[in-house]
């Protein structure tokens, strides 16, 4: 489906409200699940959340091919290059089937050692490793999951990646109920049932995915593309894919070491930030889903050779983005405590979370400018500047103010959530004059513009 590229906005709007409620869907499931493990103990909460901070840093690397086959396509459908497209999807597929079982092995192997680097209590580390070998052991099916969805988003199809994010979140909140509390005469498993319900609901949804990826491409993908891999293809997807991922794990380990300086103020501090970053997510949400459409439609304009209008498009969808993240902030400051109280009857962990969500009001602006214009940027092949900007401001601002603040001056999470504020304002300002200073126009990759004479593939 080639999106109406002269009604931004409209086009903007037809692929973003799917991308939304998928994002909603994955939140929702995955504060579910926090919900679902409080019931058992804070500190289940605190180490299947450690290990999920770990499982999401091997879910980026496996971005650095979805994301670059997410631009690739989306420049494909742009210059109408269909067979071109489904090559690209068919050698993504290869490429993450091998890494995914490459990390899935590791995870299995050196799970004990990787926890030990958080200094979990004993306690903590039985529930981590138990979590992290069985969704870390079936992680590659993600893998697939997310390379398989990208061509489908990127033909504008991403309706259809929202009901199978849908029926694979129901299917683990079901298998939760059964399994973590043992319902209907099923074993009461606790954070194991977490764990096999998840593998088991996302191995169900590849199936259903790859299904999808037949119908939607126009031109269907033949058995030699996944093991006839073509140089300049791999290439196109590097080019976008290393630098975005590059970004992602930059900013996913920096978190990782910042939660090892917040592990040094207890259990309780450790749970308040997951309780408090679950909450973060709806917040986000909006921002991320626009960025994420935002990404499709300029990668189309810039496949069709429409650079002015791509530039237009960012500011636009900047605007709404920052509008609904304003609302957002305002309405759950308001509800901070309640909202808490669905997680904890901790005093001590509600009160602190709730002074957490105050601080949003300046930390939840500027991570709006990093999520739109990130994306856009990387659509028109501009990927490298976001990943240098990135690390050296997470890395040279970010993590060592959250020592400072956090830990030596001893402000505790309230000084770890200020360094945030100042990374994410300076990351989003540099980003936005790299946007308004239009050298991505001079230097934007863009598939050849002349359509497939021969559909090869058929």
């Amino acid at each position: 489906m080639r999106l109406p590229l002269n009604k931004h906005t409209a086009a903007l709007f037809v692929i973003t409200w799917p991308i939304f409620i998928e994002l909603f869907l994955h939140i929702a499931t995955g504060s579910i699940d926090v919900f679902m493990l409080s019931r058992v103990s804070d500190e289940a909460v605190a180490a299947v959340g450690v290990a999920n901070q770990i499982l999401y840093m091997c879910i980026i690397l496996f971005g650095f091919v979805s994301m670059g086959t997410t631009v690739v396509v989306a420049q494909c459908v742009g210059g109408k290059r269909d067979a071109k497209a489904s090559q690209v999807a068919a050698t993504s597929l290869t490429l993450n089937l091998g890494f995914g079982l490459l990390v899935s092995l590791s995870l299995i192997f050196f799970d004990t050692y990787i926890l030990s680097l958080f200094r979990l209590d004993e306690s903590l580390l039985a529930y981590g490793e138990l979590y992290l070998n069985i969704v870390g052991g079936a992680l590659f099916i993600e893998a697939l999951l997310l390379t398989a969805a990208a061509p489908i988003r990127s033909y504008g199809f991403t309706r259809d990646v929202m009901f199978i994010t849908l029926g694979v979140n129901v299917l683990n909140v079901i298998g939760n109920y059964l399994l973590i509390f043992g319902s209907f005469g099923f074993p009461e498993l606790g954070v194991a049932g977490a764990a096999i319900s998840t593998a088991i609901s996302r191995c169900i949804g590849l199936v259903v995915m790859i299904v999808m990826l037949y119908k939607r491409l126009p031109v269907r993908i033949r058995t030699a593309d996944y093991w006839l891999l073509r140089l300049n293809n791999i290439r196109s997807i590097v080019r976008i894919g290393i630098p975005a991922a590059g970004e992602h794990l930059s900013w996913q380990t920096s978190q990782m070491v910042i939660l090892g300086f917040i592990a040094l103020l207890g259990t309780a501090a450790i749970t308040t930030h997951i309780y408090t970053f679950q909450l973060l997510l709806f917040i986000m949400l909006f921002a991320i889903a626009v960025g994420q459409g935002t990404e499709i439609v300029i990668g189309q304009m810039i496949g069709a050779g429409q650079k002015e209008e791509a530039y237009h498009r960012m500011f636009d969808s900047l605007k709404w983005s920052l509008v609904i993240t304003a609302l957002m902030v305002v309405l759950f400051i308001l509800l901070r405590e309640p909202l808490y109280d669905l997680f904890t009857d901790d005093r001590n962990i509600i009160a602190a979370g709730a002074t957490l969500l105050l601080i949003t009001i300046i930390l939840e602006p500027g991570r709006t400018f990093n999520l739109v214009i990130i994306n856009a940027l990387r659509a028109t092949g501009d990927a490298k500047f976001p990943v240098v900007m990135g690390v050296l401001s997470m890395w040279g601002i970010s993590v060592p103010l959250a020592y400072l603040f956090g830990i030596t001056m001893g402000w505790g999470l309230i000084g770890i959530y200020l360094a945030f504020v100042i990374d994410e304002w300076l990351r989003g300002l540099l980003m936005l004059m790299r946007w308004r200073s239009r050298v991505w126009q001079k230097q934007s990759m863009s598939i050849e513009k002349k359509p497939d004479q021969v559909p090869e593939g058929t």
